[in-house]
């Protein structure tokens, strides 16, 4: 996503530049004025490069999965960008200090300075020196066969929870097993046979990443919770820590502890004492190992009949801790309701959420690589809906799609989600890539996030009826809308 660092770069250049005329509104020693305006005269070409290039970016990131050549030159890009952007925050800095202090310790640091401002002008040439030596090892070796401005696609690395936001419309092809996960958990059950752990009932959800197991069990969770006096809902995932988890199954129930200082032992006598004769339910969401049922499962009181836990997972080992046969395996969904999930989100605006007859057969052929995961149909559905409804525009995103395929770049439909991050303008890349930065399972407060977003420059006034804080909102919206957060 180099366009969207270049693109926030521009940004940047633009406010130093705005700082031309106070500087030079002032009366300026001749050194400090010439250094000054060779500096400004090197920002001035660099904002000009960086603005030349981002438009090329936006559709080089599209296609670097496919050609090396390009890919090392986007990062190349995005290194010396990096490096044009420590640049400014000296300048602005060291500008900055020039404004405090007397008039003698004033004249001293515009002195003093008179050496950064030329030491700063070289460094912005050497880094265009860099930039053109890349864009010439770029032309050079480039292989035109290669090439595809409309290849969107590329390989999906991550290994953490698949991304999802559950809605009513995604709830497709679930009734049956929303129905059966409901009778396991609201009807009462006795000491039972077989797996029963701790005398209480255990459930579990399993099946591939993306398949729709946390948006069964939310629906599920939220609608049955009002039938227990205690409720809580914890994300595993792969790398936990047992001290860490007892913490987040005490905060979820809303049991006071002094997180800081008690010892696990006390915390788990405090989940203990706290559920003792409560008729509870709790869900441990994205489990990787069946040991971590194994290690905390003693921490909850076993003489209540009626108390329910609900485990997820990729893993199939980690379903055989289903009391009896309380287990349910998704799989992908059927080709009706990856058709109807998949128009729900194409055509979201419209009255009837209908597929018109001329883009019937591209559709079928986007559900197909979408393999029936709902994650994928959602994600794909979403990012045609702010397309055009043509056949010009859904070709265009296909052919990217079967081109990346081809090639055997992309192995299974989690690639539909690379999909969706390269469509996003930059600005709403630098908001999304400002959200990835926080660790798996963390909870994104929306005020902060939005505040976060202003300080770091990400948002600005689109026109005078809009306050920086709409604007924020409307990133916020765009990116939930997208299925992306």
């Amino acid at each position: 996503m180099a366009e969207a660092v270049v693109g926030q770069l521009v940004v940047s250049l633009g406010a130093a530049l705005a700082k031309e005329t106070a500087i030079f509104g002032g009366a300026l020693l001749s050194k400090e004025a010439a250094a000054i305006r060779g500096l400004f005269g090197k920002i001035r070409d660099s904002k000009a490069e960086l603005e030349s290039m981002q438009a090329y970016l936006q559709e080089a990131e599209r296609f670097k999965d496919t050609d090396k050549t390009t890919a090392i030159f986007v990062g190349e890009v995005r290194g010396l960008a990096f490096q044009i952007e420590d640049v400014i925050d000296e300048f602005t800095y060291k500008l900055e200090d020039c404004r405090h202090g007397g008039f003698a310790g004033k004249m001293k640091k515009r002195l003093k300075h008179i050496k950064t401002w030329r030491r700063l002008a070289a460094k912005l040439q050497e880094i265009d020196v860099k930039l053109k030596d890349a864009k010439r090892r770029k032309q050079d070796y480039a292989v035109v066969a290669g090439t595809g401005g409309s290849a969107f696609a590329a390989r999906s690395t991550s290994r953490g929870q698949a991304l999802h936001f559950t809605r009513d419309e995604d709830l497709v092809g679930i009734e049956e097993n929303k129905e059966k996960l409901i009778r396991w958990l609201t009807v009462s059950g006795g000491s039972g046979h077989g797996l029963e752990q701790n005398n209480c009932k255990v459930t579990t959800v399993w099946g591939m990443p993306g398949v729709g197991k946390t948006t069964l069990v939310a629906h599920v969770y939220n609608t049955v919770k009002v039938d227990f006096d205690a409720a809580a809902w914890v994300t595993v995932s792969e790398s936990y820590h047992i001290e860490d988890l007892l913490k987040k199954i005490a905060a979820q129930f809303g049991i006071t502890v002094d997180a800081a200082d008690i010892e696990m032992r006390d915390l788990a006598e405090s989940i203990h004492d706290y559920l003792q004769g409560k008729k509870f339910i709790m869900v441990l969401d994205d489990v990787w190992a069946a040991r971590v049922w194994l290690e905390i499962r003693n921490v909850f009181p076993t003489s209540n009949f009626t108390s329910r836990f609900v485990i997820t997972s990729r893993k199939h080992e980690v379903s055989l801790l289903a009391t009896r046969e309380s287990a349910i395996h998704l799989e992908p969904l059927q080709e009706h309701h990856s058709w109807l999930l998949f128009c729900n989100g194409a055509f979201w605006n419209t009255d009837d959420k209908e597929c018109p007859v001329e883009l019937q057969e591209l559709a079928r052929k986007f559900i197909t690589k979408c393999q029936g995961l709902p994650i994928a149909i959602a994600c794909i559905g979403r990012l045609l809906s702010l397309k055009p409804p043509t056949s010009a525009e859904w070709e265009d995103v296909y052919s990217g799609l079967d081109s990346q395929l081809a090639k055997d770049v992309i192995p299974d439909a989690h690639m539909i989600l690379k999909v969706s991050l390269e469509d996003l303008p930059y600005d709403l890349k630098n908001c999304f890539l400002h959200c990835a930065l926080s660790p798996e399972d963390y909870v994104l407060k929306r005020r902060k996030t939005m505040r976060l977003w202003i300080a770091a420059g990400f948002i600005r006034e689109k026109d005078e009826s809009k306050t920086l804080e709409e604007v924020a909102e409307g990133y916020l919206a765009e990116l939930v809308n997208r299925s992306l957060l």
